[in-house]
């Protein structure tokens, strides 16, 4: 199934296991992009600060992003492993992961699933040939519930925890970095942590409260900034659509508005999440971004919510339009000059479908 979206991967070495590791994330995310679409739309249409508030219909918001999209993720990472099996244990693990913790499971989900679809392989390889004839449904249903229910225990007491110790640290870390007056550096950690889906919890545990204190004292902040900043996803999300596997540029113009016009970033943290390297082209963005904010003396009355152009816009202070609107096109320009290169600027895309091409010939010959 990684296959689908990534060139197949031959060799050893560091490089060649990295290349085998963001196909396989490739293969649990990119089959569920739709989903997440879908949810953007929901989002972006229905909250409170949506285009069509909808209090009803918003209720669909945080089950969807902290249940249904998990559980998808860890289903498909199961059945990559172990088929249909692997892909009904990766969903029940998956419900201890999520239970466990108030944060978006997508890094937990992409763990676990394939995780205990693994070890119900070898279970299944076991019991294979040691159950008597006329046992088999009755040994894996049970085999398959029994892993299932004992790898939702182990994430809901192991990889809860260890998630809300990160987002704690990482929100330690992004205000030391600001009170030290390193704001640039602060997209190191704030970036990496937005791929991660612990957006929300940087930006309202930390940046917002700190960025409201300093707007009571100057009229604005450039806290507001840090994390809102709509240019790396953009500059990222128009790197895949130039340069990006084939199979995944159809979805890229839709994500693209979702994210830039609909302000709901955590559309293109999937992109992220499928080739890990391009963090480095959200990183160089966002610190370029901030960079352009404090030369031009930027800064936002309130937080951004959504954070898209259009609310980045309307929290603007007078006069200050222009420092906003530069510092944002300078991070989707780095964002997408880094991304370009590290995707190779499509080489190996198109050089896939010509050798693909002579494989064909060379069968039929």
């Amino acid at each position: 199934m990684a296959d689908t979206y990534t060139p197949p991967v031959t060799g050893t070495g560091v490089k060649a296991t990295i290349q085998r590791i963001g196909g396989h994330l490739a293969g649990m995310i990119m089959p569920n992009i739709g989903a997440f679409i879908a949810w953007g739309l929901i989002t972006a249409l229905f909250i409170p600060t949506g285009w069509l508030p909808n209090e009803s219909l918003a209720k669909m918001v945080d089950p969807i992003i902290k249940i249904l999209l998990p559980v998808l993720i860890a289903y498909t990472g199961g059945r990559m492993v172990h088929g249909q099996r692997g892909a009904v244990v990766g969903a029940v693990a998956v419900m201890g992961v999520v239970v466990g913790t108030d944060a978006p499971m997508f890094l937990g989900a992409m763990v676990i699933g394939p995780l205990t679809a693994w070890i119900l392989k070898y279970v299944d390889k076991f019991t294979e040939q040691r159950t008597k004839a006329g046992f088999e449904m009755l040994v894996d249903n049970f085999s398959a519930g029994i892993v299932g229910g004992a790898m939702a225990i182990v994430g809901f007491y192991g990889i809860g925890p260890v998630v809300q110790a990160v987002t704690t640290a990482a929100g330690n870390a992004v205000e030391w970095l600001i009170v030290s007056n390193l704001l640039p550096i602060a997209s190191v950690l704030i970036e990496p942590a937005k791929v991660l889906f612990l957006n929300n919890a940087i930006n309202h545990g930390v940046l917002s409260p700190l960025g409201v204190a300093e707007a009571a004292e100057t009229g604005k902040s450039i806290l507001f900034m840090l994390e809102s900043n709509p240019g790396p996803g953009l500059g990222l999300l128009l790197a895949f659509l130039l340069f990006g596997p084939r199979a995944m540029r159809p979805s890229t113009p839709a994500a693209m508005i979702i994210h830039f016009f609909g302000g709901i970033h955590e559309i293109y943290f999937p992109y992220v999440l499928m080739k890990p390297r391009l963090i480095l082209s959200v990183i160089a963005g966002g610190a370029a971004g901030v960079f352009t904010f404090m030369v031009t003396g930027a800064g936002l009355v309130a937080t951004p919510s959504p954070g898209s152009i259009f609310a980045y816009l309307a929290v603007t202070p007078k006069g200050g339009w222009l420092g906003s609107s530069l510092g944002i096109l300078v991070a989707a320009g780095v964002t997408f000059a880094v991304a370009a290169v590290l995707l190779g600027f499509g080489r190996g895309e198109k050089a896939e479908p010509a050798a693909s091409e002579e494989t064909v010939t060379q069968k039929e010959s």
